[in-house]
């Protein structure tokens, strides 16, 4: 059996039941989860990007460095991200809505 990584929010803080709650007014959830400083601190495998391109609308959105490393860490740990523009989250992977900003590589991938 894997071993699930230790995560926390961005704040690194405990990851509360209701963190996916999304507010009305951004359209971003309550909390982010990422992986803990300990598990990103183990290094990458990816390199760290913190913006991303949404294809549908042509949006950069800029994330926390935290999100960054975790992706960067582990490029499969979110199966959808946010985009500024469209104010909503939508699929990350092979077949997502996003590049990271400056290539063609999907997020996610």
């Amino acid at each position: 059996m894997t071993e699930r990584p230790e995560t926390t929010l961005t704040d690194g803080s405990p990851v509360p039941a209701d963190h996916r709650e999304i507010n009305p007014a951004t359209g971003q959830q309550k909390g982010y989860v990422v992986l803990s400083e300990a598990e990103r601190a183990k290094g990458f495998v990816r390199p760290v990007r913190d913006s991303y391109v949404h294809q549908t609308c042509g949006t950069l959105t800029k994330m926390s460095n935290a999100l960054a490393e975790t992706y960067a860490r582990d490029p499969y740990f979110y199966s959808g991200t946010f985009c500024a523009g469209c104010r909503s989250h939508f699929p990350v992977g092979a077949d997502g809505e996003f590049v990271w900003d400056g290539t063609e590589v999907k997020v996610g991938t």
